[in-house]
């Protein structure tokens, strides 16, 4: 692939810094799934990654840095970061009032209309620094355009959707594109918001040259709502057309580094977590893996496995769901409700069908990894209900490095429905009797058809990484330079 020069904006950076135990300074891997996917660029394009300054030794550095500083990140790929410290008060807003709970909430459907949200005056003050931070990521992105022209801006993810607008306004020329890792909701769901902040995301996104989603099915929900909210011409098929210029959308599902993972599957860590579980398990292995978030809909998986062990009691004793949750933005009162309500439901389910030795939901709330590959490597079944979802990598983690014929159950709106389900049992994500129903087929399913839907998936995936992810978007980003 020819080597670009690139300009990535994200909330989270490929790295952190913190200090330890000696008060000395240590540089970390950023978390999360997009800092890990971006990750690819690096060996083969000159990256300038601009993001937030979270933590109090982050802010040092962005102190310290002023215009960057060089980091490598992994076998001698690196990049030039530059992190910004907004105002404590407008990050607070901008991350913790409006990116989550409400667009996160708007996109996935988690409201319950009748009763939330309540978009009072202190909306419109964290709408505000939305908008400040989200200025300050463009001003940062203008910068970095006048010491690399030429350089493409490659926005991401719904932190950042008014960036762009104010990036175009200051570089009308600039090549800019942005990347939607969520769902994309159905036109009515945007009216959750009021007008002017709706229009403003949509007016955002479609500053950008190229804007592009996990699925055509995202893609084709924003087509619908850009021209529903704002009279987006629809002026060629995935082309849009807005204030005199086009915007190009496309569909490309990430995927993960396959050698990655099979390292890490072979890992001592790994190898040990592994007879851990083995030593513990019992016939049948149900396992699920998320992060606490009302959005992966953890409640009703729970009451599902509590319906398939009513309803087919030869599995009581036999099957055990291992639910292996990773804590997620503890300080967002939602969230911490809905741990709540988890801890709570596989209580009632272990209460009503646990006996001596036997705990029908095993559940766990910690960041443990290498314990989630262990589970990948034997599961019987990987249980996937998304209420939504922009793709779920846990649908492909899983089948890449299981080793037992292992069935996927898949929601319909989790993303990678749509390039995984013909190999996998689907489901609603609300009919929790069709989901116990599911689990039920997957666990009696013959040998044969267990490892033929099980090789399909890791064949899918190894021939679909994220290698292909990456190549794809840059093709797409030469086509509309051009």
């Amino acid at each position: 692939m020819n080597r670009r020069t690139l300009i990535v904006v994200s909330n989270r950076g490929p790295v952190s810094y913190g200090r330890d135990g000696n008060g000395e300074r240590v540089i970390r891997r950023g978390a999360g799934g997009l800092a890990t996917a971006l990750r690819g660029l690096l060996a083969h394009h000159e990256v300038t990654w601009i993001a937030s300054a979270i933590g109090d030794e982050d802010r040092r550095v962005a102190a310290e840095s002023g215009g960057g500083v060089e980091v490598e990140i992994a076998d001698g790929a690196g990049c030039r970061l530059v992190l910004l410290a907004h105002d404590r008060d407008a990050y607070d807003g901008f991350y913790n009032v409006v990116s989550n709970p409400l667009l996160w909430f708007v996109q996935h459907a988690l409201y319950g209309l009748a009763r939330e949200p309540v978009l009072d005056e202190s909306f419109a003050v964290a709408w505000r620094a939305y908008d400040e931070v989200n200025r300050a990521f463009a001003a940062a992105a203008v910068a970095e355009l006048d010491n690399r022209p030429g350089a493409a801006v490659f926005f991401q993810d719904y932190h950042l959707y008014l960036a762009p607008r104010h990036a175009r306004d200051a570089r009308p020329d600039a090549l800019l594109a942005h990347f939607v890792h969520i769902p994309w909701p159905q036109a009515e769901g945007w009216t959750v918001l009021p007008e002017v902040e709706r229009r403003a995301v949509h007016d955002g996104l479609l500053a950008n040259d190229l804007v592009g989603f996990h699925t055509h099915r995202w893609c084709r929900n924003f087509a619908a709502s850009a021209g529903d909210v704002l009279g987006a011409e629809h002026e060629a098929p995935g082309r849009l057309l807005h204030r005199g210029r086009p915007t190009a959308l496309t569909a490309r599902p990430i995927s993960i580094d396959c050698a990655e993972f099979d390292a890490l599957a072979a890992s001592a860590a790994v190898v040990e977590r592994g007879e851990q579980i083995r030593a513990g398990r019992r016939e049948r292995l149900v396992v699920r893996v998320d992060r606490v978030d009302p959005s992966k809909n953890i409640v009703r998986g729970f009451i599902a496995f509590g319906l398939l062990l009513d309803r087919h009691p030869e599995w009581r004793g036999r099957a055990t769901m291992l639910a292996l949750l990773d804590p997620s933005r503890e300080n967002v009162q939602e969230y911490r409700d809905y741990r709540a309500s988890i801890e709570r439901e596989a209580d009632a389910v272990n209460a009503r069908h646990g006996a001596e030795g036997y705990r029908p939901i095993d559940l766990r709330v910690a960041d443990d990894f290498p314990l989630s590959v262990a589970a990948y490597v034997q599961y019987d079944v990987l249980f996937v209900n998304a209420v939504f979802d922009g793709l779920n990598l846990v649908a492909k983690e899983g089948p890449l490095v299981n080793r037992c014929g292992g069935v996927l159950v898949l929601s319909e709106n989790a993303g990678a429905h749509e390039e995984l389900g013909e190999w996998a049992l689907t489901v609603s994500p609300f009919d929790v009797l069709g989901q116990a129903e599911a689990m039920h087929a997957a666990l009696s399913m013959d040998a044969p058809e267990r490892e033929r839907r099980a090789a399909a998936l890791a064949s899918e995936v190894r021939a679909h990484d994220l290698g292909r992810w990456i190549s794809g978007l840059l093709d797409d980003l030469a086509r509309v330079s051009a």
